[in-house]
Formats: structure tokens, C-alpha cells, sequence
């Protein structure tokens, strides 16, 4: 194979790449989205679950306190009859005692119940505005899911097109330059560069003159010495040209 047509097939295959890796990067974003929505809307779901437990528990432990309180009225409503009946200064100052052990109690419990009515009210608006997210996601789900999805098929049906393309390309390439070319590319992403007037197209850095008039000659490919890219020379077109010209 002539230096022309294995440049040729380095071009052509360094195309290639480029257009799967775009294809790759958006079947990433296209799979990320989706993987995105659905792990938040499983959070959604999760915290909506402890959230709604948790008001569960609360409201019950506030049912219950009441219902202590409650109790505890009527007992000291039962001490204060007591205290009526007391006859002696003894009796009294026992049954005053057990009134205020009792109202410290109610007051404790009351606190409590409050504390608690703040906490549920809390956990209603939180649940609430999870709901709405979850609506919210759901629907984005659903409206984008679908179309998502076919974008992904459609750039995988591209993407294998484009990988037996560039297996009918590959078996053109020598082995030995191949395995540079891919070593070069996992290394840095772009195998390939080209030099018009002495610098790297990669790298931009000047390449030494000797190493410049031997591609000039278009007999063998190089490495650039600094990012070890497949080298070879690409003379300036007419167009190029002209434009040089005009500026």
C-alpha cells in the first residue's frame, strides 16, 4: 500500500472515531438522563415511604399523650375532691403535692404534644412537596422516556454501522501500524495529526526541519516528538491558499 493510500485509510478511520466517540457521548447523556429520573423518582419513593411511616408514629404518640392528659385531668379533678375532704393539715399538704406532680405532668405532656403538632405539620408540607416532585418526574418519565429510548437505538443502529465500517477499514491498516494507531488513540484520543508548514496540528509544536522535509517528501509516516501522534504531510490546498492570500 502506497504512503497515499494508507494515509488515506488513517484519515478515514480517524474519522470514524471521532463520529463514534460524538455517538458514544450522546448515548452517555441519553442514559444518564434517563438512569438520573428513575434513581430520584426511587428516592421519591423511598423517602415518601419513611416520611408517611414516620407521620404515622407521630400522630399515634400525639393520640396517645392526649388521651394521658386527658387521664390526668380527671385525676386532678379526683384530688381536688379529695382535698375537700381532707381533714388535716397532713392529708392537705399531701394532696396539694400530688396536684402538682400532676399539672408538671400535664404542662410536660402538653409541651410535648405541641412539639409534636410542629413536627407533623412539617412532615405534611414535606410530604406534600415530594408528592408534587414525584408527579413532576413521573410525568417527565413518561413524556421523555419513550422518545429517549428510540434516540438511544437509533445511535446504537449508527454506531454499529459505524463500528463494521471501521472494521473493513482496520483490515486495511498494517498490523503494526495499527497497534501504534490505537495505543496512540487510547492514550490521547486522536491518533492522527498533519503538518502543513512545519508544526504539529495536534500539539502545534515546530518539528524539527529535517524531520518536516522527509514527510515533504510523503515517503514514510512520523511520530510528532512531542505527543507521539502519526505524522504525515498534508500540502496546502488551493482553497487554503486563497485564503492566506486574501488576509
Amino acid at each position: 500500500m502506497t504512503i497515499d493510500a494508507q494515509i488515506e485509510v488513517l484519515e478515514n478511520l480517524a474519522s470514524i472515531d471521532a463520529e463514534l466517540a460524538i455517538m458514544q457521548e450522546e448515548l452517555g447523556r441519553e442514559n444518564d438522563n434517563i438512569r438520573q429520573k428513575k434513581s430520584r423518582l426511587d428516592e421519591l419513593n423511598s423517602h415518601l415511604t419513611s416520611s408517611r411511616e414516620s407521620l404515622g408514629e407521630m400522630e399515634r404518640t400525639r393520640s396517645e399523650i392526649s388521651v394521658e392528659v386527658r387521664q390526668m385531668g380527671i385525676q386532678i379533678e379526683r384530688s381536688r375532691e379529695k382535698m375537700l375532704r381532707c381533714r388535716t393539715e397532713k392529708e392537705t399538704m399531701a394532696v396539694q403535692r400530688e396536684l402538682e406532680e400532676l399539672r408538671k405532668l400535664v404542662r410536660d405532656r402538653e409541651v410535648e404534644i405541641e412539639k409534636l403538632g410542629q413536627v407533623i405539620e412539617m412532615t405534611r408540607a414535606d410530604i406534600a412537596s415530594s408528592e408534587l416532585e414525584h408527579e413532576q418526574v413521573s410525568a417527565e418519565i413518561g413524556t421523555s422516556e419513550g422518545p429517549a429510548l428510540e434516540r438511544c437505538r437509533e445511535l446504537e443502529d449508527a454506531a454499529s454501522a459505524k463500528k463494521n465500517e471501521r472494521r473493513a477499514l482496520a483490515g486495511r491498516v498494517k498490523p503494526a501500524l495499527l497497534s501504534r494507531y490505537e495505543l496512540i488513540r487510547k492514550r490521547r484520543g486522536t491518533a492522527i495529526a498533519f503538518t502543513t508548514d512545519g508544526t504539529c496540528s495536534a500539539c502545534h509544536i515546530a518539528l524539527p526541519p529535517m524531520q518536516f522535509q522527509q514527510l515533504m517528501r510523503r515517503e514514510q509516516l512520523a511520530q510528532c516528538p512531542q505527543c507521539n501522534r502519526i505524522l504525515y504531510f498534508r500540502p496546502v490546498s488551493s482553497a487554503d491558499a486563497d485564503s492566506q492570500g486574501a488576509v
